[in-house]
């Protein structure tokens, strides 16, 4: 299982950007009404994500998914991972492109 910091207000989305100047960080919205949302988490779960990982349930937290797709500037997906250096998105990835492989590849870039 993943080692995750749950995203339950907009204090921890400041708190992942400003983490992003010292490490990478990945963030996670999950639909947990979403079979697609569950099989990219379980590819998560299974793979060696090196990143923390920033986990948003996006039923339960909306308005933070809009902050995050706002904040970020992307289009609001479900699933959607964010790979965020220095404050900003350098990698996006939704349904069945989510896996700790497109991570790695995209820090490697």
């Amino acid at each position: 299982m993943l080692n995750r910091i749950d995203i339950v207000s907009a204090e921890i989305i400041d708190a992942a950007v400003q983490q992003s100047f010292t490490e990478d960080v990945v963030i996670f919205k999950h639909s947990t009404r979403c079979s697609i949302s569950s099989m990219a988490l379980d590819r998560l779960n299974r793979g060696s994500l090196k990143q923390k990982l920033y986990f948003l349930d996006l039923l339960q937290y909306r308005s933070l998914s809009n902050l995050i797709a706002e904040k970020f500037a992307v289009h609001h997906e479900s699933p959607q991972l964010l790979l965020v250096r220095k404050g900003e998105c350098i990698f996006e990835a939704s349904h069945l492109e989510i896996s700790v492989a497109a991570v790695e590849q995209a820090v490697a870039e």
